[in-house]
């Protein structure tokens, strides 16, 4: 069996009810909702349970829910004693990613991101950015798009490489409108507007990098323990200065999810453990390899099923 990789979903995969089976039935998963609660003075926990949906969507509560969740599925997973060789998260994910390799504690992590999505919900108001998703359109062909729509004005910037044929497109509303357009003349199958609350990974969140800098700053961020594929060059890390620098970055730069996984790949990863709520990651890594192994872990039922399958592959 060659090496083995924990995923973290991002911004998009939070639903109402998420965590909650598990917290209800294992005492050490239960404790992290509590921690998020006492950490964030909130009932956190409460709203990911009860919702209402439209609540828990909204940045500032979506990215600590799914930190929250994530981790909590991670110490049921542990269980297991199934370790990882590297670990990445897509956008959000990193952060549940660089807790999973030690680098930050949890209670930190899940204060830092309430912070970033305030800021990243204060860069840009009344709703004068967005985002949309191009499908059936290469990245060369849709950065000239974008970089010609730019330069007439209206910023608009590649934002989530996800995988062949599935890219996000992030900024002014007007510029994401031009572009998704343009991109259909130039051949994309279909853009699709995403509801969402900013333009992120786009130059329109320097503002909130910057103020962001300062919490991170406040952070004790240690060395990675397990490499951390990071979104912004697809690269392994695990020195502390770096990773700070590289989530500063990571707020308008484009999240390299292809390549991310094509490193890994590289790497000698052969299966794939996306851990939290949904399955939209290993629905990506598929589609950039089907020769690898996938399996999605979001409550204590398919966790069971990961590790009977795992095991079995290891006898």
């Amino acid at each position: 069996m060659g090496k083995i990789a924990f995923i973290f979903p991002g911004q998009g995969s939070q639903t109402v009810g998420m965590g909650q089976k598990l917290a209800e039935n294992n005492e050490k998963s239960a404790a992290y909702f509590k921690v998020a609660d006492e950490t964030l003075h909130t009932s956190l926990s409460s709203l990911i349970f009860n919702g209402p949906q439209e609540e828990l969507t909204l940045t500032i509560n979506a990215q600590p829910a799914l930190l929250t969740t994530s981790i909590a599925i991670l110490e049921y997973f542990r269980e297991s004693n199934i370790q990882a060789d590297y670990v990445a998260g897509h956008s959000l994910g990193e952060y549940s990613a660089l807790v999973a390799a030690g680098a930050f504690t949890f209670e930190e992590a899940v204060y830092a991101v309430r912070k970033r999505g305030e800021f990243m919900e204060a860069a840009v108001p009344n709703k004068e950015g967005t985002m949309a998703a191009i499908l059936g359109l290469d990245r060369e062909p849709l950065a000239e798009v974008t970089e010609k729509i730019t330069e007439e004005g209206f910023p608009v910037q590649l934002a989530n490489l996800n995988c062949p044929g599935q890219i996000v497109i992030s900024g002014s509303r007007k510029g994401v409108e031009l572009a998704s357009e343009k991109a259909k003349e130039v051949g994309a199958k279909r853009a699709l507007p995403l509801d969402v609350s900013g333009p992120f990974h786009s130059s329109l969140m320097k503002p909130a990098a910057e103020k962001f800098k300062d919490v991170l700053n406040g952070m004790n961020i240690v060395e990675a323990k397990i490499p951390v594929i990071a979104n912004v060059m697809a690269e392994p890390i695990t020195d502390a200065d770096m990773i700070k620098e590289k989530l500063v970055e990571q707020l308008y730069s484009p999240v390299q999810w292809e390549d991310s996984v094509r490193k890994m790949i590289e790497l000698g990863v052969e299966t794939f453990i996306e851990i939290g709520p949904g399955k939209v990651l290993s629905g990506l890594v598929k589609k950039i390899d089907k020769t690898v192994k996938t399996y999605a872990i979001s409550d204590i039922e398919s966790a069971h099923a990961a590790i009977e399958a795992l095991k079995e592959e290891t006898r």
